[in-house]
């Protein structure tokens, strides 16, 4: 079924070990499963292969064939640029104005990571702008204002929605008078749109080959793909109105694993073929997501608990006996992946860590600086290299 779906989502010619959109191939953290194995010991820091100065934003880098596609800010305009894999040699770049202004007063750079599938780039902006791109030259497809079309409303903290491609469609979560919209990926007509509730912090994902699941701001809700039908829609979120629901629903043994903060904590879910929901566990003691996506490896889950203002530890927690096996030292925060049996650890204070993904301890096998500290975004992993980002640079580091 795994591959079946990872097929569904990126349909495109990719090289093997290619990470072409949020969270991977197959969308779950996992790197490809080509990729080689990462040590079991490490002596000294890892080797960075070259650097690249970026603008601000908290856009995280994909990787498909040979180039490595980031998006980010300068001055008042969106650049987004392919780089060489190798070299970090700038390949192309397109840009477009942005008048997006945070209204907290953080980072006015985009926030949702891109997708590339056959060819084609695609890139959701803080201000609610999608554009597509072609992977060769950066040359400009089409682009839609989902402020313009759909009414699609700022929030908290602009559009952050990472677009889904399946079965030839662009899917985006724009919380506007259509809650979720399908475009068509090579020309942007709109396919279907469905629903009016606003959006919430957490991308799309499939559920089945033909089903759809939205975590939107107030439903956990599931979608026909191919019409954009609600099938079954759970009334799911924080009580208080002043709340984000940021982590992507995960699949597990045990069904899907859905998580936040907030007073909601983890939960687990069978989400039907059928698009059925049923809520079959759910319990504040074990991981509750505040931002970051967390990852399954075999009966387990790996991911950050706590808020992030008062330190987030990561954990590990099994999915039948709904036990917390370790915690890590607190830190303020950080997304993850897995490969293989390794889990790759960004923390917001800049180091990166690969922890074995094992129930039995907190085995920290690595923990060096790479990147600067008091920021947050999603690294990719492709042929042995780990790609992530900061305020300021974004840094290609060889791990095997």
């Amino acid at each position: 079924m795994k591959t079946l779906i990872t097929s569904l989502i990126l349909a495109a010619t990719a090289h093997a070990a290619d990470w072409p959109q949020f969270l991977g191939p197959a969308r779950d953290g996992h790197a490809a499963a080509e990729e080689k194995a990462l040590p079991d010991s490490f002596s000294g820091d890892p080797k960075v292969l070259w650097e690249y100065p970026l603008g601000s934003g908290h856009t995280g880098p994909v990787v498909v064939e040979g180039k490595v596609v980031i998006a980010h800010r300068q001055g008042g305009d969106v650049v987004i640029e392919a780089l060489e894999a190798t070299t970090g040699k700038s390949v192309w770049k397109f840009s477009y104005a942005t008048d997006y202004r945070d209204s907290f007063g953080m980072d006015d750079g985009p926030r949702a990571v891109p997708a590339v599938s056959e060819g084609r780039v695609f890139v959701h902006g803080a201000e609610g702008m999608v554009h597509a791109l072609s992977l060769a030259d950066g040359k400009l497809l089409w682009k839609v204002d989902t402020v313009k079309d759909f009414n699609s409303p700022q929030g908290f903290f602009g559009r952050v929605c990472a677009p889904l491609v399946t079965d030839g469609k662009v899917i985006i979560t724009t919380g506007g008078t259509k809650a979720v919209v399908a475009f068509d990926a090579k020309d942007g007509q709109v396919v279907w749109s469905s629903g009016n509730e606003d959006a919430s912090y957490v991308s799309p994902v499939l559920s089945s080959p033909k089903t759809l699941t939205c975590w939107l701001r107030d439903n956990l809700t599931t979608l026909d793909l191919a019409s954009g039908k609600v099938l079954s829609a759970e009334h799911f979120r924080p009580a208080i109105e002043a709340s984000v629901s940021a982590a992507t629903p995960i699949k597990t043994d045990h069904g899907w694993f859905v998580s936040a903060e907030y007073d909601v904590g983890g939960s687990l879910w069978d989400v039907g073929d059928d698009g059925s929901l049923k809520k079959t566990w759910s319990g504040d003691d074990g991981i509750n997501c505040h931002y970051a996506t967390p990852v399954y490896h075999e009966g387990y889950v790996y991911g950050f608990d706590g808020r992030q203002e008062s330190g987030q530890t990561l954990r590990c927690w099994n999915t039948a006996t709904h036990e917390v096996k370790w915690s890590s030292p607190r830190v303020r925060g950080g997304t993850l992946l897995i490969v293989k049996d390794k889990l790759l650890v960004l923390t917001e204070t800049g180091e990166l860590w690969i922890v074995r993904a094992t129930a039995e301890k907190f085995d920290q096998l690595l923990s060096a600086q790479i990147l600067r500290a008091g920021h947050r975004s999603y690294a990719a992993f492709s042929d042995g290299v780990f790609f992530a980002r900061d305020g300021q640079k974004l840094v290609a580091v060889k791990l095997n």
